[in-house]
């Protein structure tokens, strides 16, 4: 055929056309891959999520000698960093962090802040606003030398410290770096924070020493030197070492820390006693007890002494120090290991943590070793200073009684809760050793989820926060611009808490009871925290793992919870009902005669009737025919022998199906929401029996807008309802029943006054 310009032209611009079309839809396709999201798979980190041959991580071991100043609220120390390259790379410098800058006079933290004038604001509120001048903060660097005492180049940018090392360090080699450093230490009621101190009425102190000492930076195949600077939100990228620390405090302080204590001397015979006693206790003894720390609390010691603890392959190292701590420990027992329980606090705690502390420690040590990896370190520790932060092998929380010893419902679930997560935290991210200054959520929400589990195992009822989806629907169904997906930088994130926390836990629990299923999801999740234990997991290794060892695509899930906004909200759009046809005219035309009959009669018929309209054919009966007395419905002799011929061709299974009787019911589904999830429906009979149904969320491949299922029942159906036990998240259940019921409210009556 002859084509002109102007037909090739409009053929061209119709193929152009059809194939951007193709394109545009297949980008938007809600199951397609993340191929283009995930990084190339290499030798470092594979296609099935597990580490490459030739994965590998630095390692930074500590010394640390440091001492606590009680009077002036400030710490010093020295400490030498011993940096092992097991990279394929040389190195012409190092990064170290220094969080303690984020409170310093010129910190961006408190530049970068919006700020807005209110009716009312407090002192305190002013000084926030312009970092509290009155405060020196940061970290005071005296000197960074080499093994040899040469000083050794550095400059500070904000929260990071780049060391420049006389000689490039060559692969596998180790190169030594001394700091000598002080910082005032802020006061964390006033300031807030992860750490600090707490003055109390009493005059004594409480410290919570956290990100206290100059920390290597995490160098690894992923990101090169992760140096993003440290704002407040973005927590912390660490690398794996050994610790070994000495912190001279005030004589009479008690010392909580990461680790083991090397010189038991400093305790003594009693509570050396009562240590030996706790290991194998059934429940918490107490090492420095109630009357011993208010002995404490009055008397105070002059002098100092020297607390030394030693952990390895730790990524951090915290304390806690205080002359108010009364101390209580107990072995649990962990997959045949024996791990010390231990719980350090105040008397303002005494009533909640004597009782709970350390029992929700050995619980969730338990719970978390059966779906990640039995616990590796010999403590775990949960210390009372009002707050609630994690570090490896000890954690600060909060839960304080009043004067009188009471707390609420409110109080204790709130401890229980936060001392579960934070010892959970032991696991994700402080042995899952994710990176919290990029991806949040991979440490909150599944540490999140976890802590959910964990409180469904210790009470029926327990009044969790978090992990159940219809937790989830107000904040999904929330305004779109101040929502942002799961998969955004820490520092960037609109509402923090429902998006690093909540909403992932929940897609994780979705994940496991609905999607999934308990047996597939526990076994992968499980493969993923033994992959990944003491190294570092980016998103990808999380995704490609769950999917490479339970066998299920997920991609869509990934895309749909991690990467959009789109909240789930499914509508039972209409239901067409058919009745079944059986092929018998004996038993269709009766039918068709019933439903016939029960048409309503036209107004122009019911008018008729009501004036008792005269009709011709009832003047004169002789124009009567055949027609007249005819029902077009009466089964004919032709049907019946047609009838017979199709019945023969049936088995006895088919004539027994037939003979049963079944209801065809169309249902057409429409995914208002966005988000594609599985459909489950419970269908409710008339005889008040249930039938609940699953469909995989694949339904929605070809079509993702409306989809169609047909039902084929054996008994009628009186109503259709959507997600009946609130399995997906779905933020408007009036649309979930088919037929609607009717949205009703109550509403109280009052007497007006006149």
């Amino acid at each position: 055929m002859r084509l002109t310009l102007l037909t090739t032209s409009l053929l061209f611009i119709g193929l152009s056309q059809l194939s951007f079309g193709q394109k545009e839809a297949y980008n938007n396709n809600k199951f397609k891959q993340l191929d283009q999201e995930l990084p190339t798979p290499n030798a470092y980190r594979t296609g099935s999520g597990a580490p490459g041959h030739e994965y590998w991580q630095q390692k930074a071991d500590y010394v640390i000698n440091a001492s606590l100043d009680e009077t002036i609220h400030q710490l010093k120390g020295e400490e030498k960093i011993t940096y092992t390259n097991n990279s394929p790379n040389t190195l012409k410098y190092l990064w170290i962090q220094l969080d303690q800058n984020m409170r310093a006079k010129d910190s961006n933290t408190y530049k970068i802040q919006q700020n807005k004038i209110k009716d009312k604001v407090s002192p305190n509120g002013i000084q926030s606003i312009e970092g509290y001048p009155e405060y020196d903060g940061g970290h005071k660097i005296e000197a960074v030398t080499d093994k040899n005492g040469n000083p050794i180049p550095f400059i500070i940018n904000q929260t990071m410290m780049r060391v420049d090392i006389a000689s490039p360090l060559l692969p596998t080699e180790t190169v030594e770096v001394n700091i000598k450093w002080h910082f005032n230490i802020n006061d964390r009621t006033l300031m807030g924070g992860r750490g600090g101190y707490e003055s109390f009425a009493d005059g004594n102190s409480l410290y919570t020493i956290t990100q206290w000492y100059p920390r290597m930076a995490v160098y690894d195949d992923v990101n090169g030197w992760q140096n993003k600077q440290f704002l407040g939100n973005g927590e912390f990228a660490l690398t794996f070492g050994d610790y070994d620390v000495k912190l001279t405090v005030p004589a009479d302080h008690i010392v909580a820390a990461t680790g083991v204590l090397q010189d038991s001397s400093i305790l003594s015979e009693k509570q050396l006693e009562r240590i030996q006693k706790a290991k194998f206790a059934e429940k918490p003894v107490e090492i420095v007890t109630h009357k011993e720390a208010i002995k404490n609390e009055k008397k105070k010691d002059k002098g100092t002494k020297t607390w030394h603890y030693k952990a390895e392959n730790v990524r951090d190292f915290a304390l806690g120090s205080s002359r108010k701590f009364i101390w209580d420990a107990m072995g649990v027992e962990v997959d045949g290991k024996r791990v010390m329980a231990m719980s350090y606090y105040p008397k303002e705690a005494y009533e909640l943590y004597n009782r709970y502390s350390t029992e929700a420690v050995a619980h969730t040590l338990e719970v978390y070793s059966k779906f990640t990896f039995t616990y590796p370190y010999p403590v775990a520790i949960s210390v009372e200073a009002d707050n609630g932060m994690e570090y490896p092998m000890i954690c600060f929380n909060y839960g304080r009684v009043d004067e009188k010893g009471h707390y609420s419902k409110r109080t204790k679930y709130g401890m229980l809760s936060v001392i579960i997560h934070e010892v959970g935290h032991n696991y994700f991210p402080m042995i899952v050793n994710s990176d919290e200054r990029q991806w949040t959520w991979m440490d909150e929400g599944l540490n999140s989820f976890l802590q959910f589990l964990a409180e469904q195992e210790w009470e029926e009822g327990y009044p969790s926060m978090e992990g159940f989806p219809e937790l989830i629907t107000d904040y999904m169904k929330g305004n779109p611009d101040n929502i942002s997906p799961i998969m955004t930088n820490s520092e960037s994130i609109h509402q923090f808490g429902y998006n690093a926390y909540s909403k992932p836990a929940t897609a994780l629990n979705i994940l496991r009871e609905t999607v999934m299923g308990r047996e597939l999801f526990d076994y992968a999740f499980k493969e993923y925290a033994k992959r990944w234990k003491f190294k570092h997991p980016t998103p990808a290794d999380f995704f490609r793992t769950m999917e490479d060892a339970s066998g299920v695509d997920l991609d869509w899930f990934w895309r749909g919870w991690f990467y959009t906004i789109e909240p789930c909200d499914i509508s039972i759009k209409n239901v067409q009902f058919e009745d079944f046809n059986t092929q018998d005219p004996s038993i269709e035309e009766p039918k068709r005669k019933s439903e016939r009959d029960e048409q309503p009669l036209t107004i122009t018929e019911i008018h008729n009737t009501e004036e008792n309209l005269p009709r011709r054919i009832d003047r004169k009966p002789e124009l009567k025919d055949f027609y007249n007395t005819y029902d077009p419905l009466d089964v004919s002799k032709e049907e019946t022998e047609k009838y017979k011929r199709y019945s023969s061709s049936l088995n006895e299974n088919d004539k027994q199906w037939i003979k049963e009787g079944h209801f065809v019911y169309q249902v057409d589904f429409e995914n208002v929401g966005g988000l594609v999830m599985p459909i489950i429906i419970e269908l409710q009979y008339a005889d008040g029996s249930k039938d609940k149904k699953y469909i995989p969320a694949e339904i929605w491949k070809k079509d993702d807008k409306v989809v169609s299922k047909v039902f084929v029942c054996d008994k009628a159906i009186k109503q259709f309802v959507l997600d009946p036990n609130r399995e997906t998240a779905d933020i408007d259940t009036f649309n979930n029943y088919f037929p609607r019921k009717e949205n009703t409210s109550r509403f109280k009556l009052y007497k007006a006054n006149h």
